[in-house]
């Protein structure tokens, strides 16, 4: 059984920075991701990170959001730099041995979701 948490959200003016933390336990994780779900949209994929290591950002957020991992604690790190208010969302870390249309998004495991709000 794979567990997730995520931590570091908060409240930050526009142009300001946040560090998102995901703390992972369990095995078998070979994909991980995060998600966000902004007030009334839908849920957007924010980055996934392929099983060699390899990113996927999304449109929205290349350039200014980029990940680094600390495998000795078993951690992913979302660094958001020049935050705009539309990126006002909660964000969730997931994670999956394989991407499968059987689970939620494609990915298997969330956490619980760590809030982020950006005023203008």
């Amino acid at each position: 059984q794979v567990h997730l948490v995520e931590s570091g959200g908060g409240s930050v003016q526009a142009g300001g920075s946040l560090r998102l933390s995901c703390a992972a336990s369990g095995s078998g994780i070979r994909y991980m991701a995060w998600f966000r779900l902004p007030p009334g949209k839908g849920r957007e994929r924010v980055v996934l990170i392929d099983p060699s290591g390899g990113t996927n950002f999304g449109n929205s957020v290349a350039g200014r959001f980029t990940i680094s991992t600390d495998n000795a604690k078993n951690s992913l790190y979302l660094q958001m730099n020049s935050l705009k208010p539309e990126d006002t969302a909660v964000y969730y870390c997931a994670a999956t041995d394989v991407i499968s249309s059987r689970c939620e998004g494609g990915f298997c495991y969330w956490g619980q979701g760590t809030q982020v709000t950006v005023s203008s």
